[in-house]
């Protein structure tokens, strides 16, 4: 293999699909990137098993070849080596020589024959959307999926077409997030659950494109096309639960606050919980009493009335102040909504005249 390359789109390209390579120990190869040249074309490889990335690049090519290299290793190289516009990748002796005008470098390479094909998405539903709308639905929601691998479909992002809305849900079973994302064309699938461990890089990977991305849904697989990109991941064969159960059909409380005068105030909590993140929230509408308290025996206390607009039933109730604090992120308005239902029942957040976006969390027992 012999080709030349530009440096900017090749530091790119290696950049994103290092962050897919794994650190596997019992599969060296898989923390490799695999290297593809035919027809003036560079194709860059990565996968975890889970994920997978192809990359596509124009480029002169003087000899076709394969390769696989250490990504680390490869993505270090190249992003060090300033001031180059062009970068000559070719194989000595079946390993790989990066050469520029002032610099030459032998990286060792591992067998391209273990490294693991990246499939095709076979008898795939095409899905098309917009690149921004997209990355925001999953940005609006992943942060709410449970770490833990117990249940795989709540360590998952459910997206669902719901009329002219695509709708991703994320949950813990302790708190629940919903974002619906208007789409000019009714979207025709039934369901998707994409693993919450892939959605980080998704994001990473698709957020800086422009216009459309291209879809393929399959039963095992989900695939994200947009310019040279080409990105696969498996989708968990699960059922998600039936969320809408739990939501609160009305309200005996409500606040409207501001939310930046809701964030300094959780800021102000950290310092106080204690080590459950405990945070109570004392309302009553006659006195016009919105209070946020948080005590930590080795610390002290703090108790912090904010202006809010109130109404219906007194209540005090405790949350976990991170997962209020979480959802924030997801609120673009200036003012958010919280709505109670009683005691021991979950809060909705929203941003007030946003009903795109719904937040739920469920109250800690004091």
């Amino acid at each position: 293999m012999k080709v030349e390359c530009l440096k900017e789109k090749i530091t790119t390209a290696i950049s994103l699909a290092e962050k897919i390579t794994s650190r596997n120990t019992t599969l060296p190869v898989l923390k490799c990137v695999l290297l593809e040249a035919k027809d003036n074309l560079l194709v860059i490889k990565a996968t975890n098993l889970d994920l997978g990335i192809e990359i596509t690049l124009p480029v002169k090519t003087e000899e076709v070849g394969i390769v696989a290299v250490p990504g680390n290793t490869l993505n270090t190289l190249i992003t060090s080596l300033q001031g180059e516009k062009n970068i000559i990748l070719e194989t000595k002796n079946n390993n790989l020589q990066i050469s520029t005008k002032r610099n030459k470098t032998l990286i060792k390479s591992y067998p391209h024959e273990d490294f693991p094909g990246i499939p095709e998405v076979s008898g795939a539903k095409k899905l098309t959307f917009n690149s921004k709308d997209l990355i925001n639905g999953f940005k609006s929601v992943w942060y709410s999926s449970s770490i833990s691998s117990m249940k795989p479909e709540l360590s998952s992002i459910f997206v669902y077409p719901d009329n002219d809305s695509v709708v991703f849900v994320a949950t813990d079973s302790f708190r629940l997030a919903e974002k619906k994302i208007k789409v000019k064309q009714k979207k025709d699938f039934s369901q998707i659950l994409i693993p919450f461990k892939n959605i980080p890089e998704i994001i990473r990977t698709l957020e800086q494109a422009e216009g459309e991305i291209n879809v393929f849904l399959s039963k095992n697989q989900i695939s994200f096309e947009v310019n040279s990109i080409r990105l696969i991941s498996r989708v968990i064969d699960g059922i998600f639960p039936d969320y809408k159960q739990i939501l609160p059909k009305e309200a005996t409380t409500e606040v409207v606050v501001l939310k930046q005068d809701l964030i300094n105030s959780l800021k102000v909590a950290n310092i106080f919980s204690d080590n459950f993140n405990q945070i109570s929230m004392k309302i009553s509408a006659k006195q016009k009493i919105f209070e946020l308290s948080t005590k930590n025996g080795e610390v002290g206390e703090n108790q912090d009335k904010l202006e809010a607009a109130l109404s219906g039933e007194d209540i005090e109730i405790s949350f976990n102040y991170k997962y209020i604090n979480d959802s924030f992120q997801s609120i673009e308005a200036d003012s958010v909504s919280l709505s109670f239902n009683g005691a021991g029942k979950p809060l909705v957040l929203r941003g007030v005249n946003d009903k795109s976006f719904l937040y739920l969390v469920s109250p800690m027992n004091k």
